[in-house]
């Protein structure tokens, strides 16, 4: 997957945002103001910031080379994916949908209600 797959998608979900709010070149997903991914533009390969539950986080890290504890986040919660063509598109679709799930579901529930 390219970048421009993996942006098409993230924008693909209700109610996503994207900005810059560190610099010009990292790009923030947001789901009512919450981060589900980021990523730097100036990197030659994609490499994206994912939130993650921490034991799946710790398994997933334990199978995949591409997968590591997040750089420059909380290292529990986040990964950070390679993408190396180690796996499929839609696994990375997969890991992507959990990350904005987590999000989703840690919003207040009027919030969570509207994306219904």
């Amino acid at each position: 997957m390219h970048i421009e797959e993996f942006r098409a998608y993230c924008l693909s979900k209700n109610r996503v945002t994207e900005e810059f709010p560190f610099d010009e070149n990292t790009l923030v997903f947001k789901v009512y103001g919450k981060m589900f991914a980021l990523t730097g533009l100036e990197e030659p390969d994609l490499k994206v910031n994912l939130k993650c539950d921490p034991e799946k986080a710790i398994s997933l890290r334990e199978h995949y080379k591409s997968i590591t504890a997040g750089f420059h986040m909380n290292k529990k919660h986040w990964n950070t994916v390679e993408v190396d063509g180690s796996f499929s598109d839609d696994f990375f679709k997969d890991l992507i949908d959990h990350s904005y799930d987590l999000v989703v579901k840690g919003l207040p529930k009027k919030l969570r209600d509207q994306l219904l």
